[in-house]
């Protein structure tokens, strides 16, 4: 009989580790799982965090643009026959680079 409860406790003993490597397999894809969901998070507030920036920048450089507009209007309003002089010079510079090339 001592043969039949070694095979059985051996049996018993393999079970057990088996199931204590499925309860650690279990774990560990419980685990992979909530570091999955922990990284989706992080890139989700980065990608809005960047997004909130990109979207302040444009901002800005819109504003700048409108404020170089009005500045460039400004002046030529003020002072039109310079501002012509001006455009003619760099458009007589542009024109002999170009054709340089």
């Amino acid at each position: 009989m001592s043969r039949m409860s070694e095979g059985k406790r051996a049996g018993d003993s393999a079970h057990a580790a088996a199931q204590n490597l499925k309860d650690s397999a279990a774990q560990v894809g419980e685990n992979l799982r909530d570091m999955g969901g922990q990284v989706k998070d992080a890139a989700k507030e980065q990608y809005e965090r960047l997004r909130d920036q990109a979207s302040e920048y444009y901002e800005h450089g819109r504003e700048q643009a409108r404020e170089w507009q009005h500045n460039l209007e400004s002046y030529v309003q003020e002072k039109p026959v310079k501002s012509l002089l001006i455009a003619a010079g760099v458009g007589v510079l542009l024109g002999m680079l170009w054709r340089r090339h």
